[in-house]
């Protein structure tokens, strides 16, 4: 029987990196972005006779070159975004949209589509009416040539779907504007329309992750309940910022993370900011039903330092890249003192700290005039957005004592995320810091042997700190969420201690809790964070306060006191936790020490964690 070949190469999550460049750390990446990726795509193209190339969302958003396309195009100084005019370059055939694309609104991202020489599709995203928002799927037809010689007409389908959470995390861009339904119901409405308009295989472009168990296809990790539908011959997905084929998704009931396979369907997921590029390789037989995979392989190819960008990407982007360095290189205010994120996951971190503080200052400035900001105590809750992790040993904070710029702010906090107030009970803010707390691992006290601290399920951003209460983690208990916020142990209490103003919080005593959007929509599933609680819709981004506040004190030092450390385990225990080489030169936070330990995995340093 003769068979045809088709390469399908993929990227997802660029999130706007196409330079080899860290702008926040404003030099020269060579492990990253499009125009790199670009060299790879080329390359598995010349090396199939018949090859398509698609992405798989956030492209808008995700670095200071997002954001000051996302300035440009609403103040239409630009008409085309550089992350597209790169895509163009490339001769990308088909891409889906990610969450992220949603963070500046409706109206730049109808801007930076509208350049685009290539279709986006997606079919979860509706209007108001239920109607489709976007094109829900595409047929690219292509001529193949058989095994035999012969020349064989192939329809291909591609298909769309995003999070549905974006109405919750992006409600006041999306508000009235737009619904979601989950990506298993879209796709069982929308798979036999496009199989009847002549589709002869399926590929499916998820911007949704995998969960480790219990999805139920409107989660925000429905990869693999989308490969369960029939219809899907091959699938990308993306969100989590993981490797498929890896190790990132071992041990998980009906994922194959050795071959790259969900529910038996051929998948990739390669990476983020453009440091792989995905191959799945399909032969196809047509047989009386059809078209059908006989065969798949599944590959990830990993940008490399040696790997040259792509020079058409490159001179396509040249002047938003300097337009970029401009940007961030604007002076905005001083810090008193150098902040850096190497320790942020061990204690209450200044440079989580000085995000409280510009919070708190945002919020009490208004509630002079905001009567429902002044109805209840104000708390404010951050995160440590660059901790390493899957970013890799240069994935840090690093803002320096004296004048700073635009990209410290960057640097401090990464995403465009809206600030919003959210109202809460005393029980739900002890909740909403035992989630947090579950980023750690329960330490084994009978052990001597080293006990790695942090949970590697577990994402910086979502390791909350709360600034106006006092708090210690009691790492002996287990972890009372597990990493998609499903309660775990409902026996694991690790915050204790717990106190507002010198006195143990009250159950049922009434608090406003600043945060941001994607927080207060549901973002990592915390007790109390539902969309439901917000109280004020702030008209600023948590950075613009950020920045305003940095820009009203002219100097800035983040406040003194520490509000929450660990409960002191026993000398012999060894807790670890990588951080980068530098960090052995850094000053951890109040209440914990760290004593260096050598080299670690993957260019980080290993630190043993002694707390006071």
């Amino acid at each position: 029987m003769a068979t045809v070949d088709l390469r399908l190469v993929g990227t997802t999550d660029m999130h706007s990196h196409i330079h080899p460049y860290d702008y926040y750390r404003d030099q020269p990446d060579e492990a990253l972005g499009l125009a790199k990726a670009a060299t790879l795509i080329a390359r598995a193209r010349s090396e199939a006779p018949h090859a398509i190339v698609l992405d798989n969302g956030d492209l808008i958003q995700g670095s200071p070159l997002a954001d000051w396309a996302a300035e440009e195009l609403a103040a239409r100084r630009i008409s085309r975004h550089p992350m597209i005019d790169a895509m163009n370059v490339i001769g990308y055939d088909a891409a889906t949209l990610g969450n992220h694309e949603y963070n500046y609104g409706l109206e730049v991202l109808a801007a930076a589509l509208a350049g685009a020489k290539f279709p986006f599709v997606n079919c979860n995203v509706l209007k108001p009416d239920g109607g489709p928002f976007y094109k829900p799927w595409t047929i690219l037809e292509r001529r193949l040539v058989d095994t035999d010689g012969a020349t064989q007409d192939l329809k291909i389908g591609v298909i769309g779907f995003v999070t549905p959470q974006i109405v919750r995390w992006d409600m006041s861009h999306l508000a009235g504007r737009l619904i979601t339904i989950g990506v298993v119901e879209a796709a069982r409405a929308h798979l036999p329309e496009l199989r009847a308009a002549g589709a002869d295989i399926v590929i499916a472009l998820c911007h949704a992750g995998v969960a480790r168990s219990g999805s139920a296809g409107a989660d925000e990790n429905a990869g693999l309940d989308l490969a369960r539908v029939p219809g899907i011959d091959a699938l990308f997905v993306g969100h989590q910022h993981l490797l498929l084929p890896g190790a990132d998704f071992q041990g998980i009931d009906g994922v194959d993370a050795e071959r790259g396979a969900l529910a038996g369907a051929p998948a990739a997921m390669p990476g983020f900011w453009g440091d792989h590029v995905g191959v799945i390789d399909l032969t196809l037989a047509h047989e009386a039903a059809g078209w059908r995979v006989t065969s798949a392989k599944v590959s990830l190819r990993a940008v490399e330092a040696a790997t040259p960008p792509d020079p058409g990407v490159i001179a396509a982007n040249a002047a938003a890249h300097q337009s970029t360095l401009d940007y961030i290189r604007a002076p905005v205010g001083e810090i008193s003192e150098r902040l850096t994120s190497y320790f942020a996951m061990i204690g209450d971190d200044r440079s989580v700290r000085i995000v409280n503080d510009a919070q708190l200052w945002y919020a009490r400035k208004l509630a002079a005039s905001t009567p429902a900001l002044a109805e209840a105590p104000l708390l404010s809750a951050s995160a440590p957005f660059k901790c390493g992790g899957r970013g890799g040993p240069n994935y840090y904070t690093e803002t320096p004592a004296g004048p700073v710029a635009l990209r410290n702010v960057a640097d401090l906090y990464v995403y465009p995320n809206g600030l919003r107030v959210v109202r809460v009970t005393g029980a739900t803010v002890r909740e909403w810091l035992e989630r947090s707390a579950s980023v750690f691992r329960q330490l084994d006290l009978s052990s001597t042997a080293p006990q790695p601290l942090l949970d590697p399920n577990f994402a910086a951003y979502d390791f909350d700190t709360i600034a106006g209460v006092t708090y210690r983690i009691d790492l002996t208990q287990p972890a009372r969420y597990d990493d998609q916020g499903r309660l775990v142990a409902p026996a694991g209490h690790r915050v204790i201690d717990l106190s507002f103003q010198g006195r143990a919080i009250e159950e049922t005593a009434t608090f406003l809790v600043v945060t941001n959007s994607y927080r207060a929509g549901g973002g990592g599933h915390f007790p109390g964070c539902d969309g439901s609680s917000i109280i004020y819709e702030a008209p600023d981004a948590n950075r613009d306060a950020l920045l305003q506040y940095i820009q009203s004190q002219k100097r800035v030092t983040p406040s003194a006191s520490a509000g929450w450390r660990f409960v002191p385990w026993p000398a012999s225990v060894v807790a670890t936790l990588l951080a980068p080489p530098a960090a052995a030169n850094a000053s951890p936070p109040e209440g914990v020490s760290v004593r260096p330990l050598g080299p670690g995995a993957d260019g980080f340093s290993l630190f043993r964690v002694i707390p006071a």
